[in-house]
């Protein structure tokens, strides 16, 4: 497993290109054997969130970036539904709010910081701020930003500073104990318009589209560049980016689990030993539940 993770691990975005990474990799995996291989994976990732919250060292922040239709609800669905759900905490940030937009970027994305002994899952996050923003920079004016009075004001400068922004914020994060992983969903073009026909011929499925959807889709190499300049800017080994294949959710799901799963084991998390002290009433408390 450890070798394919790092197939899709950008520590160093320098010489990152996106074009070098398959969308519908599958590691010689077959999809008939994907639920019991998904399953082994999140048993053994139970015991470790376990670990994780006894020990009260580390927070886990887990961060799913993607073109709409990659996935990411699914798979946080199915690599999370065996975990302890007092343990984690899922927010899907949509919109900006006025109070959002009252503040930085990255305000409403500190709040939600899972704590200590805790999974936070980001169901899209801070880099929303430099993707969506960067292929449509109209929305940059609700954020009334000093010296950022028209679209053309946001040039080179402005977002080198945004990413520098991201960089400080989470080597901050991995300084004081929370663990980044960052997914980006590489699904393809083709898959992603099979599974929009497939939600629009779904009555099931209808509401997960949108007219909308067609319109972004039409911003497809818009976007890729964002996410290839925003992976480029902000992997680095203390806080890496995984580029996980999208176009077969079951080894989606694997891999995902698989990245997890190695993360924390790299944690050599451990349950908190008892000083001496407590020790001894531990065992006089033993003693006086066994005498009633």
């Amino acid at each position: 497993m450890s070798n394919m993770i790092s197939k899709f691990k950008v520590s160093n975005g320098k010489s990152f290109l996106l074009k070098d990474f398959d969308s519908g990799y599958a590691d010689g995996f077959e999809k008939e054997d994907a639920k019991e291989v998904l399953a082994g994976l999140i048993e053994q990732t139970f015991d470790l969130q376990t670990e994780l919250y006894a020990a009260n060292k580390y927070a886990l922040l887990i961060i799913f970036q993607a073109m709409d239709a990659a996935g990411k609800d699914s798979a946080i669905a199915h690599t999370l539904s065996g975990l302890n759900p007092q343990g984690c905490q899922v927010y899907s940030f949509k919109q900006p709010s006025t109070e959002d937009y009252e503040h930085d970027f990255l305000w409403r994305h500190y709040k939600a910081l899972p704590e200590r002994g805790r999974i936070g899952i980001h169901n899209r996050s801070h880099y929303e701020n430099v993707l969506i923003t960067r292929v449509h920079p109209e929305l940059l004016l609700n954020e009334r930003l000093p010296g950022i009075d028209s679209v053309k004001d946001a040039e080179g400068r402005f977002w080198a500073n945004r990413y520098e922004s991201i960089r400080v914020f989470e080597n901050h994060l991995t300084s004081n104990g929370t663990v980044i992983i960052k997914f980006f969903l590489h699904v393809s073009k083709d898959e992603q318009k099979e599974r929009f026909l497939k939600r629009i011929d779904d009555p099931k499925k209808n509401w997960k589209f949108s007219a909308a959807d067609i319109e972004e889709r039409k911003r497809w190499d818009d976007y890729m560049s964002a996410y290839e300049k925003a992976i480029k800017e902000t992997a680095t080994k203390a806080s890496p980016w995984y580029v996980v294949p999208a176009d077969k959710k079951w080894f989606t799901r694997i891999a995902i689990s698989s990245i997890i799963l190695e993360t924390l084991k790299d944690l050599k998390l451990k349950y908190p030993v008892l000083a001496k002290e407590e020790k001894e009433k531990l065992d006089e408390s033993k003693k006086l539940l066994e005498k009633e």
